[in-house]
Order: C-alpha cells, then structure tokens, then sequence
C-alpha cells in the first residue's frame, strides 16, 4: 500500500520552448516602462473618466459599446487602489499620485502580451508549418500599432485578445473533434470559444465580426455532421446540442451577466441620468430617486404633476408654459392666436408643474378618497403657476406650419373658444382600465375637438421663445412615436384651492412613500437601447478616417506630445507588414477567382475527390475552408480598419509557406532569401518607427522630417 513511498515521484511535462520564448518577448515589448509617460495618452482621457465612475459607483452610459471593457479597465484600477479622484480633461495631463498608472494600464498590456503567443498557436492549429506560426507570431511582436494600442489603457488589445482566443479556442475544440468528441478538452475548448465571442462582443461591438465568423465556421461543420452515416441520430442531436449551448446560450447569459454587473456597480445618480426615462432615473440612488420619494403612485383628479417627454431628443425636457405669448405676427409673416405659450424646457422649473382637471368639476384638488385618472379619461391640464388650461386649435404652430398651435387659452373675448379636452391614452397598459401611474405609465394626450396629439417637435424657438422646443398638435400622428409620448416624473397630491397657498403647495415634499424599483431586464432593455440610439446619433469624430486610408497606411493619429521635448506618440503601422498582408490577401482572392474559373471551364487543378483517398480529400476542404475563414477574418479586419485592421494572422502564413516539395533546390534557396530578406525589412521599420511607438525618445526636426515617409502623416515637429 505504501510502495509509492519507495519510489520517487516523477512528473514529466512537454514545454515548447518557442511558445515561452514569444510570451516572454511579448511581455518584454508591452510592459517594458509601462507607466511611461505618466500623463493622459490619446483615448485615456476617454476611458478614464468611465474607470472614475465605476470606483465612485456613479451610473453613467457609453454608447461605444457594452461595459464589459470598461469593467476590465475599472478592474486594473481596483487593482490599484485607484479611489477615481483625477480630473480627466485633456490630452497631455500629468497624472497625479493617487493614480496608480502601471495597475491601469496593465491588463491591456497583458491582453497584447498574450496575443502574440496566441497567434503562433492559431497558425499551428491550421495545420501550417512551425516556421509559418513562429513569423506570423514575430509579426504581431514587432507590429508598431499593435505595441502602441497594448501600452495604454485602451480597449483594443483586450478586444483582439478576446477575439484571437475565440478563433483558437474553435480550431482546438475542431480538432478535439477528429479523436476525442465530448472529452473534457472537447467540452473545455467549445465553451471556452463561447465565452470569449461573448467577451468580444461585450468589449466592443465589432467583436460581432468574429463571432459570426465562428458561427458560420460551426454551421458548416454541423452541416457535415448531419450527413455523416456513421454517427448516430441521438449523436448527431448531441453534437447540435452541445453547439447550440456552447455558442448561443452562454453567450448571450453572459451578455446579460455583463450588464446586470455593470448595473449593480453604478447605482448612484450621475451626470447621464438625464438620458435615461424618469423610471430609470428613480432607481437610480440620489438624483430623480431623491426628489420623487415618496410621492403617490396613482395619478388621481387634482394631482399637480411634472410631464417629461420619453423621446428625449433633442434633449430631454418637461412640457412648460409661462407669462409669455406668442407674437401676433411672426418673422414670416404668419399670425399667431397671440395665447400663452407652451414649450418645451429642459431644465427642472416650477413652471413645469401641471394639474390633472377634472372637466365636470371646478375644483383644483384631490378628493378624499382619490379618484385615479384611467386610460380613456377626458382630462384639462391645468398650468399650476398661471392657471391657464392647455389649449390646441385650428391655427397653424410657430415653426411647424404643418401642425397646430399649442397654448394656454387666455380668453380675448373675439369669439375663440377654448379647446383645451384632451384624452388620455396610456400606451403601455395592460388593460384598457389601467390607472395612469407615475414614472412608470408613458401617456398619450389626444385632442378631442381635433384628434391632434400632444408632441415634441424638437425646433427651437426663437429668442421671443427663449430658444425653448416647440410643443404642437400632430394631426396625422401614424401609430407609437417617443415625441407624443410623455410620463409623470414629479407628482404630489394637491391638497390647496387657494392660488397662493397652492404656489407654495408647489415647492412641499410629498407624504406617501411608493417604491418604484425596476427589473434588471426592463433596465437592460433600456440601456441597450439608449446605447445603440445614441450609437446611431454619433457625428463623425474628429480622428475618424475611412478604412481604405488605414489599407494604404495614409493616415495616422498622434496620440501623445511631450510638454518641453519633441518625443512624442503615434498610431502608425509597421508598413511592410501592412502593405505586404493586404497584397497578399489581393493575391490569394483572385488566385481563388481564377481556380473557380478554370474549374467552370473543366480545368482542374486540384484534383477531384475520386481522384484523391477520402483522408486527402477531406484535408483539401479542410484547407479550403480554412482559407476561407482567413479570408473572413481579413474583411472583418478592413471593416475596423484601425482596431482590429492590424490583427490578421492568416493572411502572413500563406507568404512564409515554402514552395511545393517538387520545386528545385534553387527555388527553395531564393524563397527562402526573399522571406528573410522580407522579415528584415519589417524589423528594420519597426525599430525605425520605435520612437514614435514608445515615445521614450526625443528626436531632431531633421530625424522627424526623415520619419514623415508620407506627406499625410502628421508627425508633430516643434518650431523653437
């Protein structure tokens, strides 16, 4: 029982030794002087402000993408002890001591680190040779965009990182496939490749690219699987089983997980509140959460409330009158009604304040026991500081012509009446004897005499208006739009018929206390929207660049200054490497274009499958489409032209592949002097360019002006 004793214990291990030798040389290049400079680089300033709020647990809102890359970044400053005090409001500021710099900026730096091992294992997963993983694996080292990007506290180190090891992830798991289905490896490799595809979605959006470059790789394999005739019907659906989990529904929990985390983190009120529904606000802790605490749920007949309009856009604002009318002749020449006016302000105001009339009763205050307003009601909106009831007629809007004026009704005595019925639709209800609830109910105001809805045109008014929005009537309103749509956010019962005393009414804390908290899916579903809104308002940013100007290498962008020298920091690509991989990928798609054309014509030049044992013949394919993921892999690069444009792997294979084993021995000799000689040029750039990626050394204006090789590139030279 104890002979194991007698013996010693013996663990042997195989270690590639090359696989060591590039994550040390990695680390080395991306960690080396990692805090320098000690000053806000490029889109520092951009992340940086997100890391403050996760430290501080303040809500904000990002619409570059999910939180999970800003978690990562926030999770190095956590790391670091960082309490989130540093102003980030430029470009070239010095950090202060309380930030800790290396923990920030260490994990992109270990993200780029580990890329360049991960490249050397993809290549070998494809089943090309050592020499061919070992350059594309040096490639990536040297490249000078990929060094600059993986110093930084940037997101695109880590989004390459995750979208490398989801490709890596799915070769391993493919290739478990061929001797050992449902192993642990097996099981190990395929959720490993969800997992990361889910990542690189949460980092940044363009992580979609890779992950549906996986899914259309794994539904050709699963195609193959169902005509397979040796496996099973219950093996075949335990195969799409395991797939369909794998890469569908852990991806997608995940996805949710990175925002219930996020969600749970920033739970204080913050400076992007106001983008977000008055729901969403008061669940917020402080803020909107603060001021309507405690006040009623049910909006009943003489509640005095607060109108927000959902859409939000231009800005989010309140439904507002004051003193003022409108000119009785505007600068077109159009009249007006000359009633009160009625706008739209985006900012908190007691002239926002509104009370729901009864229209069969005169009285301006809730009775005993509240009589709640439902869906259908008729109701007169009452202005709380002028009295004046909200009012829509046959008179065209200041700056709509189209729509109707919207007013509180002062009566002139010439024979207007006042129109001021309007019915309420809520339009999220569950029933057509919903109660209209506050916060929580978003509501319609149809005119009755019209059928004009109450909505948010988005012009500003002149400066008779105080450049508030247009309020109209819309009379051709076709189906659910956020402009006609508004919600309760402030609501107290009022209790005061006395104008004066319900002034003040107007300015007292409520005394009932409704809690309002929201489902983490009904918050989700509203970030994700308001991130993609947002995402589609974007104006072009002033370092945009489209992606041919990144194919090319005709632009760059200068990301970092020294205050008192010229040593300075760019994105700029290694250009051998660049322009060689875009040609070659040039070269291998009209290469397959001109093989599928002589094909057509009967000519082929890889042999058919009756031609070739059933090993080989499943090798070619295999090949094929392998080549065809690289191609996929490629457009993915092109379409981020600038995150991602400098990450492919497989286009380098296909240059540092030797020559058929029937070529000459000459042949072989002057490939494999023109591959080196290749190599050497892309070393010899990238150490050329070395100052400019790691900015640790201060150059002449006669070494800058030698560096501009193009004359679109903006190399910074100083005049003194």
């Amino acid at each position: 029982m104890w002979g194991f004793l007698k013996r010693p214990v013996v663990v042997t291990a195989d270690i590639n030794l090359s696989l060591v030798a590039l994550t040390g040389m990695g680390l080395l290049s991306r960690l080396w002087r990692l805090t320098y400079p000690r000053a806000v680089v490029f889109d520092e300033v951009y992340y940086g402000q997100y890391i403050s709020f996760y430290m501080k647990q303040i809500f904000f809102l990002d619409d570059s993408g999910p939180p999970f890359g800003h978690m990562v970044l926030a999770l190095g400053g956590y790391l670091g002890g960082f309490d989130g005090n540093f102003l980030w409001n430029r470009i070239g500021a010095e950090y202060s001591s309380n930030v800790p710099v290396w923990s920030l900026r260490l994990l992109p730096a270990l993200a780029g680190a580990l890329s360049v091992p991960m490249a050397y294992q993809i290549v070998l997963e494809l089943h090309f040779s050592h020499c061919a993983a070992m350059g594309a694996a040096l490639l990536m080292l040297i490249e000078n965009a990929l060094i600059t990007q993986s110093r930084l506290m940037l997101l695109e180190s880590v989004l390459i990182f995750f979208n490398l090891l989801a490709v890596l992830s799915y070769l391993k798991f493919f290739n478990c496939q061929k001797h050992s289905p449902f192993s642990l490896s097996w099981w190990f490799w395929l959720t490993l490749t969800g997992v990361a595809c889910s990542c690189a979605v949460g980092i940044k959006y363009m992580g979609v690219f890779t992950y549906v470059l996986v899914l259309g790789v794994a539904a050709v394999h699963a195609w193959h699987l169902l005509g397979d005739q040796t496996l099973s019907n219950v093996c075949v659906f335990c195969h799409l089983l395991a797939r369909a989990v794998a890469l569908l529904v852990i991806p997608v929990v995940l996805y949710l997980l990175f925002f219930y985390v996020h969600l749970i983190l920033v739970f204080r009120s913050g400076p992007h509140d106001q983008i977000m529904s008055s729901a969403f606000q008061a669940s917020l802790e402080g803020g909107l959460a603060r001021i309507t605490q405690g006040q009623p749920l049910e909006v009943a007949f003489g509640s005095q409330v607060t109108l927000r309009n959902v859409f939000g856009k231009p800005v989010p604002c309140w439904l507002h009158s004051h003193q003022d009318t409108y000119p009785m002749i505007y600068e077109n020449g159009r009249g007006s009604s000359h009633q009160q006016q009625v706008t739209c302000y985006p900012f908190k105001d007691v002239n926002n304040w509104w009370i729901v009339k009864d229209p069969r009763r005169h009285q301006l205050v809730v009775s005993s026991p509240p009589r709640p307003v439902r869906h259908g009601d008729m109701v007169q909106l009452v202005h709380g500081m002028t009295t004046r009831s909200l009012n829509t007629h046959d008179v065209a809007a200041p700056l709509s012509p189209h729509s109707q004026e919207v007013s509180c009704y002062i009566d002139y005595n010439i024979s207007m009446p006042a129109q001021n019925l309007w019915r309420l639709e809520i339009v999220n209800r569950g029933s057509d004897t919903d109660v209209w609830k506050t916060i929580l109910s978003e509501v319609r105001f149809v005119h009755v005499n019209t059928s004009a809805v109450l909505k948010l045109s988005g012009a500003h008014l002149p400066d008779w208006g105080y450049r508030q929005l247009e309020i109209v009537g819309e009379k051709l309103s076709r189906g659910y739009h956020g402009s006609t749509v508004w919600n309760v956010e402030e609501h107290r019962y009022g209790a005061s018929q006395e104008q004066r005393e319900r002034e003040r009414e107007l300015h007292s804390p409520a005394q009932v206390d409704v809690s309002r908290n929201l489902s983490f899916m009904a918050r989700f579903s509203e970030l994700q929207w308001r991130m993609l809104a947002l995402r589609s308002d974007d104006s072009e940013h002033k370092y945009s660049s489209s992606p041919l100007e990144w194919v090319t290498l005709d632009t760059n962008i200068a990301y970092w200054l020294h205050p008192r020298t010229s040593a300075q920091i760019h994105l700029l690509g290694n250009i051998v490497i660049w322009v060689s991989g875009s040609l070659a990928l040039a070269i291998y798609a009209l290469l397959s274009l001109w093989y599928l054309l002589r094909r057509r014509r009967n000519v082929h030049d890889l042999p058919q499958a009756h031609q070739r044992p059933p090993v080989q013949v499943r090798g070619l394919r295999r090949q094929w489409l392998d080549r065809a993921a690289a191609l996929c892999w490629e457009a993915h690069a092109q379409q981020t032209h600038g995150v991602q444009r400098t990450s492919p792997i497989s286009r380098y294979t296909d240059i540092l592949r030797v020559p058929p084993g029937n070529g000459s021995q000459l042949q072989r000799s002057i490939f494999s002097a023109l591959v080196v000689a290749w190599y050497s040029s892309a070393c010899h750039v990238s150490n050329t360019l070395r100052p400019l990626t790691y900015g640790d050394k201060s150059l002449s204006p006669h070494e800058l002006k030698a560096l501009r090789w193009k004359d679109s590139w903006d190399i910074l030279i100083r005049k003194h």
